[in-house]
């Protein structure tokens, strides 16, 4: 009865190897995380005399390199949450922490848990795929939001309240109405000082090239507003330049986002273990926040939108 304890860590993991009654077979070594000394690791384990179990925490994906080639090579592994070893054989008032002593740690939780313990099993290559999709569409989000606002702020100072204007949802591309428009008017004066008939015909042209919707009420509504907007800063080139930019790195990163949608449209089609969670219209909104973190969700069907969902 062997218990191998690993302390999982980037780039390498530290092993100890323990008998029930506290016998130590192999005190604490460290293994590089790679393909040689994974497989060697594999062949000491798999010539430990009698049944053994590795326990390892589930550290980020640290741990998938190394949990991986021993699951292949045969031998019983269960990947445990870092809360329950946490603290875990604490008979001392020290609070010392290293990974040799992490890993005896975890030697002595897999001994006492031992028939408890779940068998790890690698996730498919889609699940896989899904949620580094979802942890890239999130963090990219976080941007694009840090982003919008911050273009908000600038035209407060030149345009301020333009983007209220638009309400049209985002393209496939990513790209949103109002954030082209003061790409091309980025500051009040681009429009009042022109006639209204004037700017009905530019905006009709802007229209065109860009694959919007025309309306001679939305050309009136434009108008009357930037007619009444006070800017503080003054049409120049700095302003310009800094517009410019801040709808560049927007529209950048409005096509990345779109981009990592389709492809998680795209797996999710042929996804065969989806569960299925709710069925919504393309005009129904949906409260994301309200779902758990821990949940990859992602949209199939046209017409209408059955959301899935994938555990953590």
């Amino acid at each position: 009865m062997n218990a191998v304890g690993i302390d999982v860590s980037k780039g390498k993991s530290t092993v100890a190897v323990v008998k029930p009654y506290g016998e130590i077979v192999r005190m604490p070594f460290d293994v590089m995380h790679t393909s040689e000394e994974l497989h060697l690791l594999a062949e000491f384990i798999l010539l430990l005399e009698g049944e053994t179990r590795v326990v390892m925490e589930n550290t980020g994906r640290y741990y998938e390199p190394i949990a991986n080639v021993l699951y292949s090579a045969g031998i019983f592994v269960s990947v445990v949450n870092a809360k329950l070893t946490h603290g875990y054989g604490g008979d001392t008032i020290r609070q010392a922490k290293t990974d040799s002593i992490d890993s005896l740690k975890i030697a002595s939780y897999c001994l006492d848990k031992w028939v408890k313990l779940v068998k790890y099993e690698p996730e498919e290559n889609q699940r896989k795929t899904l949620k580094m999709l979802n942890r890239q569409l999130s963090q990219y989000t976080k941007m694009k939001v840090m982003l919008k606002n911050n273009l908000i702020a600038l035209l407060d100072s030149v345009f301020p309240g333009i983007n209220e204007l638009f309400t049209s949802p985002a393209k496939d591309d990513g790209r949103e109405k109002w954030i082209d428009f003061v790409s091309e008017f980025w500051h009040c004066e681009c429009i009042s000082s022109l006639t209204d008939k004037v700017f009905s015909e530019k905006y009709q042209k802007w229209c065109k090239k860009n694959g919007y919707n025309f309306s001679a009420k939305k050309v009136k509504e434009i108008y009357d507003f930037t007619c009444k907007c006070v800017p503080s800063m003054p049409k120049n080139d700095i302003t310009k330049m800094l517009i410019s930019q801040a709808v560049l790195q927007l529209n950048s990163l409005c096509q990345s986002v779109a981009v990592l949608k389709n492809e998680m449209l795209k797996i999710a089609e042929n996804f065969p273990n989806g569960i299925p969670l709710l069925i919504c219209t393309r005009s129904e909104k949906l409260s994301l926040r309200k779902l758990s973190r821990k949940l990859v969700i992602f949209v199939i069907s046209e017409n209408a939108r059955r959301l899935l969902v994938l555990r953590e």
